[in-house]
């Protein structure tokens, strides 16, 4: 019996690391780390170390700290010592192709995914890499090109011996299960059924890969690809990722009750009957978006084009606690409750210590309960106007609350959200802090910082 307990401990510990994007298993929650409630380029610092930009996030496994990066025509993979944060290695790859995406994407934005003996990275002009923990290439598996105007954002994720990614864009959307330790595919799930782009990464759940798509959330099995159950009225381009609590799947996607674009005569400015670029960029709020709105890529916006983005969301939207099981479609049975008002954006929800948290522009944050969907208190954060691009995380009775200005709030677990420091990096942050025994990792556009004592290594 010890022989065994001492054979499944190192597979324990190395789940327990902050593997994937948002940590164990997508929640933004590692609860025996205790980093510093108190940190900054003078206080706390353990080490900063500049890095090219991308607005991945980093992932822990085996002492090291892996992030994704683009520029100069390359798609780059890092490895940095997660104690002293030197470079371990860098690897480049030249892309397979290229689109053009929208400017607050970039080609490095989905996270990588490890298991502290490889890492696995996906890019979207490549496909998907892996290498060993010293940067040998084990195997690529190349994918695309993908129809997705603002560039894709799921990331890989691990579950057992299978590698995970969402690929959801304008059409030909699918769910692909590869081996990864080969690169095999085991399975690829067709989502062509899908009418938008989702940028939501997967979670795993009773051998369950549950995706949070736009207008829908789906439930496959991990050993077949089959579609489980879904639940429709979920509103379009899901992002983070969805979290569980108790017997709930809570998620949140973007809507709105009346269409939030005007309609098609107030664009076609000259009356032709088709909206050509230069009449859509007018209008401040649409300028730069308008080959999301052109699927035909000729050039024009019909009248039938323009209804559909216009019509995107309208309806039932918002933040959803779905109660898992059943099968086939479950929206009618499953959805226990929706709220439209208080829900985030970007940032994927978080459940700590039985409260459900979201961050909003301005650095509104909200408590909730996460049995109804009530929304509690709402505040804004000390110093937290801004938008917020990353999400939440949580450990030590606390919630970190990283903000685009640089600025990282601290605030106390419960609902009365008590402000307990704001702390200043000076450098803009779109990634999702890591958390690791007494360290916070914050990738900024310049550098990935180390705040706090020892690594857990």
């Amino acid at each position: 019996m010890l022989r065994k307990a001492l054979v499944f401990l190192p597979i324990l510990l190395m789940a327990a690391e902050w593997d994937r994007f948002r940590g164990p298993n997508g929640s933004g929650i590692r609860e025996e780390t205790n980093p510093p409630l108190r940190f900054g380029p003078k206080e706390n610092l353990a080490w900063r170390t500049a890095v090219p930009f991308g607005r991945s996030s980093p992932v822990l496994g085996g002492g090291a700290v892996f992030l994704t990066a683009s520029g100069n025509a390359l798609l780059v993979t890092l490895a940095l010592d997660a104690a002293t944060g030197g470079i371990r290695w860098r690897r480049e790859l030249k892309p397979r192709h290229t689109h053009r995406i929208y400017q607050s994407n970039d080609a490095a934005s989905p996270s990588p995914a490890t298991d502290g003996q490889h890492v696995y990275a996906f890019f979207a002009d490549f496909g998907l890499i892996s290498y060993t923990a010293d940067g040998a290439e084990r195997w690529r598996l190349p994918l695309g090109p993908f129809e997705n105007f603002y560039g894709m954002g799921a990331s890989p994720v691990i579950a057992g011996s299978t590698l995970l990614l969402s690929a959801d864009q304008r059409k030909d959307s699918y769910l692909l299960a590869v081996d990864k330790d080969t690169g095999r595919i085991r399975w690829k799930a067709d989502r062509g059924h899908l009418e938008l782009e989702g940028y939501s990464t997967p979670i795993v759940h009773q051998g369950q890969v549950i995706v949070h798509s736009s207008f829908r959330v789906e439930a496959y099995s991990l050993s077949t690809g089959k579609l489980v159950w879904h639940a429709r009225r979920q509103g379009y381009n899901a992002k983070g990722t969805p979290v569980i609590y108790r017997d709930l799947l809570i998620a949140s996607a973007s809507g709105s009750d009346q269409p939030v674009y005007p309609t098609f005569q107030a664009l076609d400015a000259n009356g032709d009957g088709r909206i050509t670029p230069a009449e859509f960029d007018r209008n401040d709020d649409l300028r730069g978006h308008f080959p999301t709105v052109d699927t035909n890529h000729d050039g024009y916006a019909t009248p039938a084009e323009w209804n559909f983005i216009r019509g995107l969301g309208v309806g039932d939207y918002g933040m959803c606690g779905i109660r898992l099981g059943g099968a086939g479609d479950v929206t009618d049975s499953h959805i226990v409750w929706r709220n439209k008002k208080t829900y985030p954006n970007v940032p994927a929800p978080l459940v700590y210590k039985d409260v459900l948290y979201a961050i909003r522009n301005g650095g509104i944050v909200t408590s909730y309960d996460p049995m109804t969907g009530t929304a509690i208190k709402s505040v804004r954060v000390r110093d937290g106007l801004g938008d917020y691009y990353a999400s939440p995380v949580a450990a030590a009775g606390r919630i970190y609350l990283a903000g685009e200005s640089g600025k990282v709030a601290v605030v106390k677990a419960g609902p009365e959200l008590d402000t307990l420091a704001v702390n200043d990096l000076g450098e803009e942050i779109y990634a999702t802090p890591a958390l690791d025994h007494e360290r916070i990792y914050i990738r900024t556009t310049q550098a990935l910082y180390a705040f706090g004592g020892r690594t857990s290594k």
